[in-house]
C-alpha cells in the first residue's frame, strides 16, 4: 500500500471498500425500510461466537513471533492511555463534557470497520495485527470504558457490564497454545475459521443497521466529538508510532486502527449512562460518513506516514 499515495490511488481503494460498504448498505436499507432487526440475536453471535472465533483461529495460525504479539497487545494498551489523555485536552478545548464523551472520544471502531479495513488494504499478516488490536480494545471498552461512565454518572447507569468473556477466554487460551506449542487439530481449526468468518459481516451489517436509526439530533456538538475522535487517532497513532519502533507493517496497521471513526458501542454505552446519547449518536454518523469520504487518504496516510515516522 505504501505506493498508494496519489488521487490516483481512490479507484482501486474505493473497489477495496466496496464489500465493506455493501455489508452495511444491507443493514443500513434493512433500517430505513422499518423492518425488524434482530439486533440481540446479531450482536451475541458475533460478539459471543464470531468474534472469539476469529480471534483464536488468528493468534494461533499467525506467523508473528510470541514477542512481537506481546508487543502489539501492550501498544495497544499504550494507545489507549494516550489516546484518553489527548482527548481529555481536545473535549475541554471544544466545550464537550470531558466526563460523560471521554470514551466516545478514545476508542475507534476497531471491530466494524477496523478488521474488515485491515484485511483489505494489508491482507491476512495486517488482520493478525488487527485482531490484537481489537481484542484488547474490546475488553478495555466493555469494562474500564463502561466502569469509568457508570462513575461518572452513576445515577443513571444501571444494568450489567457487558464484559467480553469470550475474547478473554480464548485469548488466553491463544496465548497457552502458543507458549506451549500445541498442536491444534485441524478440525478445531477449520471450525473456528469458519465461524470466525462471520464476525466482520455481521458486525458491518449491525453497523449499518445502527446509522439508520441513529437520532440526528445535537448534530453540532456530534460533529465536534467525531472529529475530536478522528484527530485524537491521528495524534495518539503518530506518538506511538514515532517512540515504538516496529516494523513497517504493524505500524502502517497501528496507524490505520488509531484512525477509525467513533464505534457504535460507545453511543449504546453513552445512551444507557448518561444524557449524551444524541451527541454520541451524531458523532458516529458524522466520524464514519468523514471517514468513508476520506479513506482513500486515510489509508494512504497509514502507509506514508507509518513509513516516515520509523524512518526518522
Amino acid at each position: 500500500m505504501g505506493d498508494l499515495n496519489t488521487l490516483s490511488a481512490y479507484p482501486a481503494l474505493l473497489a477495496q471498500l466496496l464489500p465493506v460498504i455493501c455489508c452495511a448498505a444491507i443493514g443500513f436499507y434493512w433500517g430505513r425500510m422499518g423492518k425488524i432487526f434482530p439486533s440481540e440475536f446479531v450482536s451475541n453471535v458475533a460478539i459471543s461466537f464470531a468474534t472469539p472465533s476469529l480471534v483464536f483461529y488468528t493468534l494461533v495460525t499467525t506467523s508473528m513471533d510470541n514477542e512481537l504479539l506481546l508487543r502489539v497487545g501492550a501498544a495497544a494498551v499504550v494507545s489507549v492511555i494516550v489516546m484518553a489523555s489527548i482527548a481529555c485536552v481536545l473535549l475541554r478545548l471544544t466545550g464537550l463534557p470531558v466526563l460523560f464523551l471521554l470514551p466516545c472520544a478514545t476508542f475507534p471502531n476497531a471491530g466494524n470497520l477496523g478488521l474488515p479495513m485491515a484485511q483489505l488494504s494489508y491482507g491476512d499478516d495486517g488482520m493478525v495485527i488487527a485482531v490484537t488490536f481489537f481484542a484488547i480494545f474490546s475488553f478495555m471498552q466493555h469494562t474500564v470504558g463502561v466502569s469509568f461512565l457508570a462513575w461518572a454518572n452513576h445515577k443513571k447507569a444501571s444494568g450489567k457490564q457487558n464484559f467480553p468473556y469470550g475474547v478473554a477466554l480464548v485469548g488466553i487460551a491463544a496465548v497457552l497454545v502458543r507458549a506451549f506449542h500445541v498442536e491444534v487439530p485441524a478440525p478445531i481449526l477449520g471450525s473456528a475459521k469458519m465461524v470466525g468468518s462471520l464476525a466482520v459481516p455481521l458486525m458491518l451489517i449491525s453497523l449499518g443497521y445502527a446509522l439508520s436509526v441513529l437520532q440526528k439530533s445535537r448534530l453540532k456538538e456530534g460533529s465536534k466529538l467525531g472529529l475530536v475522535r478522528l484527530t485524537v487517532g491521528a495524534l495518539g497513532g503518530t506518538i506511538l508510532i514515532y517512540f515504538a519502533n516496529f516494523p513497517l507493517l504493524i505500524s502502517e496497521v497501528i496507524m490505520l486502527q488509531l484512525l477509525m471513526p467513533v464505534a457504535v458501542v460507545n453511543y449504546i454505552y453513552t445512551d444507557r449512562m448518561t444524557e449524551y446519547g444524541d451527541t454520541a449518536a451524531a458523532a458516529v454518523l458524522v466520524s464514519t460518513c468523514v471517514f468513508a469520504v476520506l479513506s482513500p487518504l486515510i489509508i494512504a496516510w497509514s502507509s506514508f506516514g507509518g513509513s516516515l515516522l520509523i524512518a526518522r
